[in-house]
């Protein structure tokens, strides 16, 4: 039986204005999509990306903010998506929170914090859009990380976050298949974080890969790229983008 043809058009993504969301953004509106770009804080950096995707082609490009810790702001960004073109083909869970938790000074606002953007938000922002996903029949593609297999040291809630985000991905696949494909990508050394508490992580993080060097945001937005438009018989798979520390 041939499946049915499937015409990507929209993709939502969320904390899509910087860093690796950006590039994911660019690398997609590249490829022909509309982009919904999600915020909560970074406001001048989304603008300025719709104008400078939406001046390469108009109206592509429009941008929504939302705090997605609070339901109801999800789901007014799920509907406001929709409404605005029309429907949704993929999402992209790519907004997430990271600094360190060390045992022994964990509070319940770190918990509610990092599980909420990591782990609750994309869970809701899936069960929210699911109906008119498989509709479309689409795809959601999560980003995870390798830490979620190997918890990264004085991260733990972090660590625990991202280890249900994969768990979800290929509970997600099995909930929403076979109309709708969820796989996702488990970055490693990509990016040198912005904050200094982050560096000396990365810094040996980047040591322990095969390759010796830190990956691009470009790595991460080809192989999201690929988990959308070159993956029709994939899901519940998650693909480390990580230089081999993995192995």
């Amino acid at each position: 039986m041939t499946p049915p043809q499937r015409f990507v058009k929209t993709v939502l993504i969320t904390g899509g204005a910087r860093r690796i969301g950006a590039q994911i953004s660019r690398y997609l509106h590249h490829a022909g999509l509309n982009i919904a770009l999600h915020y909560r804080g970074s406001a001048a950096a989304a603008e300025a990306l719709a104008v400078e995707l939406n001046a390469q082609r108009p109206d592509s490009v429009a941008i929504f903010r939302a705090d997605l810790c609070a339901l109801n702001e999800l789901h007014a960004l799920a509907a406001a998506v929709v409404q605005h073109f029309g429907g949704v083909d993929v999402l992209i869970n790519n907004a997430s929170t990271f600094y360190p938790t060390r045992l022994g000074e964990i509070s319940s606002a770190h918990w509610e914090d990092l599980l909420g953007t990591n782990l609750k938000a994309p869970l809701f922002l899936a069960q929210a859009l699911a109906p008119v996903l498989a509709q479309r029949h689409g795809c959601i593609v999560n980003i995870v990380d390798i830490h979620a297999l190997k918890p990264l040291k004085d991260y733990a809630v972090y660590s625990i976050a991202k280890a249900g985000l994969w768990t979800l991905t290929k509970a997600l696949a099995r909930e929403l298949g076979p109309q709708v494909r969820v796989n996702g990508v488990a970055p490693g050394a990509i990016l040198w974080p912005e904050a200094d508490e982050n560096t000396a992580s990365h810094a040996e993080m980047i040591q322990q890969t095969l390759l010796k060097r830190e990956g691009s945001p470009q790595d991460i937005a080809r192989t999201v790229s690929f988990l959308i438009h070159d993956a029709d018989y994939i899901t519940g798979q998650i693909i480390p983008v990580d230089g081999g520390r993995s192995v």
